[in-house]
């Protein structure tokens, strides 16, 4: 019997490693890296950090007293194949002490959790406004972000630039949430926690980027086929970079005789019925906006990079990169689909 409760316990510490180590295999091969929760770079995000470390501690110790005790029984008190002793052990009822111990500490445990959480709860969500706080608002669409300045006259998608705040500059951004269809959830995990998009109930959270760089996330909440590739994109710009930024999303689309035949397909395909072009006759809201479509690292919500192969192929058969999306293949030639292409191109 040493053997078998040996095999026991082995088996029992393989299925807790596996269901530990499952996520990371899970999301090992996904379109993107998964970010991490565990290196925050905003404020929301470092107060959630700071709240996740406390309960972790607290849940870790409960962990380690009530494995180190589960794991003293069983070896303490294992069948040594001693038939000399048979006798069941003594049996005792209503120890006080042991019932009030169990009843009282987990208690205790639960309403310090709860008077934790509710307060970081409260101070992220009632944190009072700058005045030259950037507003952003984010409409979540299937299966894609738009993303609108409304103070800067700026409409674009998927990939959404904010400015880098300091202590000495504080600059955070406010985002106002927005359904078009179904219920969605904007999350960047290393910027804020998970803020639900749902129709016709407008949401609203705030970033403060302490760093500069690329930040990663995605929709958080199933909202159809193509939910896993509805991905994100944060970019946190320097003062310059962010004002560089805006000055070029602000120009209207630039014209090129060169591909004046990419943009004709363009405009009599059916392409302007969902996307819009600023300076062009193309005004289409269920789309994303493509003024500036190649100013953008991905295509596709992030799905693929934004190179000229893939946008053409992302033209001719938007289902070879996300099966199931709502942009209808268009049966163009060849040649159409080098035309368009060559013009989207040229839209920076």
């Amino acid at each position: 019997m040493d053997r078998e409760w040996l095999r026991t316990i082995l088996r029992t510490g393989t299925a807790i490693l596996f269901f530990l180590l499952l996520p990371a295999f899970a999301f090992a091969d996904g379109p993107q890296p998964v970010p991490s929760i565990f290196a925050p770079a905003s404020t929301p995000a470092s107060d959630i950090y700071s709240l996740s470390l406390f309960v972790l501690a607290i849940t870790g110790g409960i962990f380690v007293v009530v494995g180190g005790l589960l794991a003293y029984v069983i070896v303490r008190y294992r069948d040594k194949g001693d038939d000399s002793d048979k006798r069941e052990p003594a049996q005792i009822y209503g120890s006080t002490q042991i019932e009030l111990a169990w009843t009282v500490i987990p208690i205790l445990i639960v309403v310090v959790l709860f008077l934790t959480t509710a307060r970081m709860i409260f101070a992220i969500q009632d944190a009072p406004k700058p005045p030259d706080a950037l507003d952003v608002t984010v409409v979540g669409h299937q299966f894609w972000w738009e993303f609108r300045y409304p103070k800067l006259g700026i409409v674009t998608a998927n990939e959404l630039h904010v400015p880098l705040s300091t202590n000495k500059d504080p600059l955070p951004t406010y985002l106002k949430l927005y359904s078009a269809d179904v219920d969605h959830s904007f999350w960047v995990p290393q910027l804020a926690g998970k803020t639900d998009l749902i129709p016709n109930h407008p949401n609203i959270t705030w970033i403060e980027p302490k760093s500069t760089g690329l930040y990663l996330g995605q929709c958080a909440q199933f909202c159809g086929v193509e939910h896993a590739e509805m991905l994100l994109r944060v970019y946190v710009d320097t003062p310059e970079q962010f004002a560089a930024w805006v000055k070029n999303q602000q120009q209207p689309a630039v014209e090129d005789p060169q591909v004046a035949a990419g943009r004709q397909v363009f405009e009599t395909e059916s392409c302007m019925n969902c996307h819009t072009i600023r300076g062009t006759a193309a005004t289409g809201r269920f789309g994303p906006d493509l003024t500036h479509l190649m100013s953008r690292s991905t295509i596709a919500s992030g799905a693929v990079p934004n190179s000229e192969a893939n946008l053409r192929q992302w033209i001719k058969d938007p289902d070879s990169f996300k099966p199931g999306c709502l942009m209808p293949a268009m049966q163009l030639t060849n040649q159409q689909l080098d035309e368009v292409t060559a013009y989207l191109e040229t839209l920076k």
